[in-house]
């Protein structure tokens, strides 16, 4: 059973835009109801993965410079995390990975596929 599950990524054209969801399991959302952070990283191939979003309990964001003012991310009651993706770019190509981390637990997904085509 997967504890954290991304989706809503796909094929899209430059200037396009796709809304990523992760979803926690119910096996472990008590756990993260105490969450310190809710994270996207992303990894293309042949590349290190890399941060690009970051939400915290308080509604502070911050963002990689280059997805700023492009990519929005954002939580619902439930703790459902959301990354918001808006005029892609095929530099934004790769798999996305959401994380939510708290004092005592660090969750990742699997990944979803993002690929913009030129």
């Amino acid at each position: 059973q997967e504890q954290l599950v991304e989706s809503g990524g796909g094929l899209v054209q430059a200037g396009g835009s796709l809304r990523l969801s992760c979803v926690a399991s119910r096996s472990i959302s008590r756990t993260i109801f105490n969450f310190n952070g809710m994270s996207w990283y992303r990894q293309a191939p042949g590349k290190q993965r890399e941060w690009v979003a970051t939400i915290r309990p308080n509604g502070l964001t911050d963002y990689l410079a280059s997805v700023k003012g492009r990519f929005s991310i954002s939580r619902d009651v439930k703790n459902t995390m959301y990354l918001q993706m808006n005029d892609l770019d095929p530099e934004d190509t790769g798999v996305y990975y959401c994380r939510m981390q708290g004092s005592r637990f660090d969750y990742w997904g699997q990944g979803t596929q993002v690929t913009v085509s030129s």
